[in-house]
């Protein structure tokens, strides 16, 4: 089970992380992928932001940017930023505080940035705290909405209404740039960048 839409009691508990952003009334939403660099998804994640003129943040996997290499100098030097979700795409409630920061210390030698979202959203209270004492000046990205394109129980057109149903000016949207994700994101990025460039919003990088 999953939240497509975070609640304030998710917030609350978590007040340090981010889960959207204060457009200062701009309509502005924040696309951002997870899971990459992956040599198909990845790709066409790229080229359809450019069709739309859109920006975006990819949360990369360390042991992915080390395969992919090409494919992530591709996503700076179009214009979009990258974020740290560690090295081997570890769940921070099944492993140790110390584990996890290696996998957090790992990739920033490899991705550059001031975020970090934690894979599946899960990352201990002692976790978080320990980052922010080793990195005061990061941020912990988490999301507003989750396309669900992770789900194969579901379709790219579920996946499409969970986006226009809940997203909003400020929200920081998921998908994955995966081969598990890629049937569902194929269909729904490009309807999502469509749907909203009409309705006159830009889609800007974190």
């Amino acid at each position: 089970m999953y939240l497509v839409k975070s609640n304030i009691l998710l917030r609350k508990l978590y007040p340090h992380r981010i889960w959207k952003k204060d457009t200062m009334g701009g309509k502005i939403l924040y696309i951002s992928f997870d899971d990459g660099p992956h040599e198909t998804a990845t790709v066409f994640a790229l080229e359809t932001l450019k069709r739309f003129n859109a920006k975006a943040t990819f949360f990369c996997i360390g042991n992915n940017v080390e395969k992919h290499s090409d494919i992530y100098q591709n996503i700076i030097d179009e214009g979009h930023s990258v974020g740290n979700h560690t090295f081997n795409h570890v769940n921070g409630w099944k492993v140790d505080v110390t584990k996890y920061l290696e996998e957090i210390d790992t990739t920033y030698k490899l991705v550059k940035s001031n975020l970090f979202r934690p894979p599946y959203g899960r990352m201990t209270r002692q976790q978080e705290n320990l980052f922010f004492q080793k990195y005061p000046e990061k941020e912990i990205l988490m999301w507003d909405v989750l396309s669900g394109d992770f789900d194969i129980n579901i379709s790219g057109e579920k996946c499409l209404r969970n986006i226009l149903g809940y997203a909003e000016t400020g929200s920081v949207i998921v998908f994955h740039d995966s081969y598990k994700a890629w049937e569902r994101m194929q269909y729904a990025l490009p309807k999502t960048l469509e749907y909203f460039s009409e309705k006159g919003f830009r889609f800007d990088a974190l």
